[in-house]
C-alpha cells in the first residue's frame, strides 16, 4: 500500500451541508474533479467509505482496474461508493495527493484517507480492500451466496435454488450462483437437467474452475452410474484380490454409492501395488474425485496426503 496522507494535507472548499447526495442518491459511481472533491469525497466519506480512482485515458492498466471497481461497488449496493478522477484534467489535485503514477486508488473514511494502493490489482485483492472499508461483512451478493450454500449443505436444495436464481436475475454472470444451481440439480437427482444447463453456459463461464468442478462431478456421476451394486462388486474383488481392474470397479461403485473416502483408499491401493496400471488410470481417477470435491474439502486434503505418501515413498 502507498503512504497514506494526513487528512489535513488536503484543502477543500466543501461546505458543512455538502455531500454525495448532490449527485443523486443512487449514484454509487461518479466522475468528479478538483472543484467538487470536497463535496464528493471529503464530506461524503463521513457517511460512507469513498474509493477514489485516479486514472488517465492513456493508462492501459486503468482500463482493466476501473471496470472491476465499478462492478464491485455496484455489487456492494451502497456500502461503499466510487469517485473517479481524471488526472489529466485535475493535475493540481493529483499532485496534492501525491499521485505519481496511475492507476492510483485512495480510500476515504470520516473525511480522511484510510488506505491506498497503486497499480492494477486482481479482483480478489480488490474485494479484500473493500472488505477492510466495510467491516468484512461481505457484499449482499456474497451474503446471499453464503446463505444459499448453507441451505444446500443442509439438503434444502429447493430454497437454495431459489436464492441462486434470484442472484442470477441480478447478475447473469455470477459463477457461484451458476455452480450452486447445478449442484442443486445434481443433489435433487436431476443430473440430465444439470448437463443441459451446463451446455447452455458461455465459453467464458465454462473455463471457470468452479464450473469445471461441477462438470467433473457430472462426468463422475455418469462414469459411476453403471458401476453396479457395491456388495456384488466387492464380492468379485474378494474372489480376485490381485485384479486391479476389479479394485478399480469397486472404487467406482463405492464413489457412486457415496462412499468417497473408501473409494479413494481403494484407488490409492492400486497405485501402491502398480503405479502405472492401465496408463495411470487410478491416479487420474483420484484427480477427478479431488477436482469434483474441491481443493478445500477435508476428504480431498486427506486423500491427496495418502496418495502422495504412496507416490513419494
Amino acid at each position: 500500500m502507498s503512504e497514506i496522507l494526513d487528512g489535513n494535507d488536503i484543502t477543500t472548499n466543501a461546505g458543512p451541508h455538502s455531500g454525495i447526495a448532490a449527485n443523486g442518491p443512487e449514484a454509487l459511481v461518479i466522475d468528479s474533479n478538483a472543484e467538487k472533491f470536497g463535496d464528493d469525497v471529503i464530506n461524503a466519506s463521513s457517511q460512507i467509505p469513498i474509493i477514489v480512482d485516479f486514472w488517465a485515458p492513456w493508462c492501459e492498466p486503468c482500463k482493466k482496474l476501473t471496470p472491476m471497481l465499478e462492478n464491485l461497488v455496484q455489487e456492494y449496493k451502497g456500502q461503499v461508493k466510487l469517485v473517479k478522477i481524471n488526472i489529466d484534467e485535475n493535475q493540481a489535485l493529483a499532485q496534492q495527493l501525491r499521485v505519481q503514477s496511475v492507476p492510483m486508488v485512495y480510500a476515504f473514511k470520516d473525511g480522511r484517507p484510510a488506505d491506498a494502493f497503486n497499480g492494477a490489482l486482481p479482483e480478489s485483492q480488490l474485494r479484500q480492500f473493500i472488505e477492510k472499508l466495510t467491516g468484512g461483512s461481505g457484499s449482499p451478493v456474497d451474503q446471499a451466496i453464503q446463505q444459499a450454500n448453507d441451505l444446500f449443505e443442509d439438503g434444502d436444495t429447493a430454497n437454495a435454488s431459489s436464492i441462486y436464481n434470484q442472484i442470477l436475475e441480478a447478475d447473469s454472470l455470477n459463477v457461484d450462483a451458476h455452480a450452486g444451481l447445478m449442484k442443486c440439480l445434481i443433489g435433487a437427482g436431476e443430473t440430465e437437467q444439470a448437463r443441459n444447463y451446463l451446455t447452455g453456459l458461455s465459453k467464458e463461464l465454462l473455463t471457470n474452475q468452479k464450473i469445471i468442478t461441477v462438470q467433473t462431478a457430472l462426468e463422475l456421476e455418469a462414469q459411476t452410474a453403471g458401476a453396479g451394486d457395491v456388495n456384488e462388486v466387492k464380492k468379485f474383488l474378494e474372489n480376485n484380490p490381485d485384479s486391479h481392474q476389479a479394485r478399480f470397479d469397486y472404487a467406482l461403485a463405492l464413489y457412486g454409492a457415496g462412499e468417497t473416502e473408501i473409494a479413494i483408499e481403494e484407488l490409492v491401493e492400486i497405485i501402491k501395488n502398480n503405479r502405472e496400471w492401465n496408463d495411470d488410470t487410478a491416479r487420474q481417477q483420484l484427480f477427478k474425485i479431488f477436482e469434483a470435491l474441491g481443493p478445500a474439502d477435508p476428504i480431498t486434503i486427506t486423500g491427496r496426503r495418502k496418495m502422495s505418501a504412496v507416490l513419494f515413498s
